[in-house]
């Protein structure tokens, strides 16, 4: 698969990775350089400096020819302006963004962009665990630590 990832943030560097690693095409952009560094050293995609909202640069991370497309950055309006983008200009048919108000989440959802918030799933998971309620999360929890420990063994 060919995917199109904006911000290379924690979350961004570390979805860039595993794509990488099952060997689909992926390009991630960031406005700010010094980001790149949060990719590991042995990471096989392709880096691009520029907006995630500038129709050159998403013409040059190559949009128009990506299965999917996710946006990461910090910023909710520019991760649903990104994704829109995506969506209606270029056609992408898989576009995530990922969303930190709720609230947003839902409202753009009803617009067809598909959202995620990681305020609602960091606390549907941790009211989870507290519960000891395993059928939530369990294996989101498994998959998670078997990450760390292999990120941890990397360094």
């Amino acid at each position: 698969m060919k995917i199109v990832i904006v911000g290379c943030g924690r979350t961004g560097a570390f979805l860039a990775g595993l794509l990488a690693a099952a060997d689909h095409d992926v390009t991630v952009v960031d406005l700010d350089r010094s980001a790149f560094t949060h990719l590991a050293k042995d990471f096989k995609g392709t880096t691009l400096l520029g907006s995630g909202m500038d129709l050159d640069v998403l013409r040059q991370a190559g949009v128009d020819k990506a299965d999917a497309f996710i946006t990461l950055t910090q910023g909710d309006n520019r991760n649903l302006m990104s994704a829109q983008i995506g969506k209606q200009i270029f056609g992408v048919k898989q576009v995530i963004a990922k969303v930190n108000d709720p609230i947003r989440a839902n409202t753009y959802r009803q617009h067809g962009i598909t959202t995620f918030s990681r305020t609602t799933i960091l606390g549907t998971l941790l009211d989870a665990m507290l519960k000891n309620d395993p059928e939530v999360g369990e294996i989101l929890v498994k998959r998670a630590r078997a990450h760390e420990a292999r990120m941890a063994d990397a360094v």
